[in-house]
């Protein structure tokens, strides 16, 4: 199988993976599609195997990253993914020798990512990066790590800003922060709005829609971000009935019966 390359020219009618299977077919990634057009111009590489499967790497110049880092010369990667039939087929170490060649034939000190203590939902799996030669760099509260591939002692040590650093945010009651770099937010995020709303629980829906906002953020993982009362909550993009579930895992349901937990579904998951 061979891997191509997404470029303005084929984004219309290529799949980009990640496509949420529905009975809305791909209409649901029209969003991420807006999303990347825009990066494209900046940068933005997304290499895929030429299947329609889960098989992609996602990775933009670290100076254009929606992510709050200060990683000057480094590619930042965006999403990493394989999943399905074609994980334990090399693809994974294929894609990643695509982006370090690029990398390197690009001038860059390095690579770096969003990851986390142990492997997350929606973030890349430290312990592969971390079999692979990436280090961390830096952490920010509750879990992540921002970890790093550098092509030479001398290279530049990447670093969290310090708008993350808290782990919180001023804003009082739900806030969930959110971009359309993955397609799952565009259809969830206005579900979890509506479903608080009819639980009569305020959620302020912030979305975040230009490279100076992501790189302010409140969380590494702009993507999605639930907070309660200025507490990150989770980086996992829910469905009403997971949110319930976290409601009653978290002791924040309100005072209402709560349904038994037995009733709901896992949060979303990626392959």
């Amino acid at each position: 199988m061979e891997f191509k390359r997404v470029t303005l020219d084929n984004l219309a009618s290529e799949h980009i993976c990640c496509a949420l299977t529905d009975q809305k077919g791909e209409s649901s990634v029209a969003s991420k599609k807006a999303w990347l057009s825009q990066r494209l111009g900046e940068g933005l590489v997304f290499d895929k195997l030429d299947v329609r499967g889960k098989v992609f790497i996602e990775y933009i110049p670290a100076e254009k990253a929606w992510c709050p880092i200060t990683a000057d010369h480094y590619l930042f990667i965006n999403c990493f993914w394989v999943s399905g039939q074609y994980k334990g087929q090399g693809y994974a170490n294929l894609l990643l020798e695509r982006c370090l060649a690029d990398a390197k034939a690009k001038g860059k000190q390095g690579l770096v990512v969003l990851s986390a203590e142990k492997k997350m939902p929606f973030l890349s799996d430290p312990k592969y990066l971390k079999y692979k030669g990436f280090q961390i760099a830096d952490q920010a509260p509750p879990y992540y790590e921002l970890l790093y591939l550098p092509f030479s002692p001398q290279a530049n040590v990447p670093q969290f800003k310090a708008c993350v650093k808290s782990g919180r945010t001023d804003e009082e009651g739900w806030v969930v922060y959110y971009t359309n770099q993955c397609p799952h937010t565009d259809k969830y995020v206005p579900i979890l709005v509506d479903h608080l709303k009819s639980k009569k629980l305020a959620i302020k829906a912030i979305k975040i829609e230009t490279t100076e906002q992501a790189q302010k953020a409140p969380n590494p993982f702009t993507t999605y971000a639930l907070f309660y009362n200025g507490q990150f909550i989770t980086n996992e993009i829910l469905t009403a009935k997971s949110f319930d579930k976290l409601l009653i895992k978290t002791n924040l349901y309100p005072p209402t019966v709560p349904p038994s937990p037995s009733e709901y579904p896992a949060p979303l998951q990626r392959g």
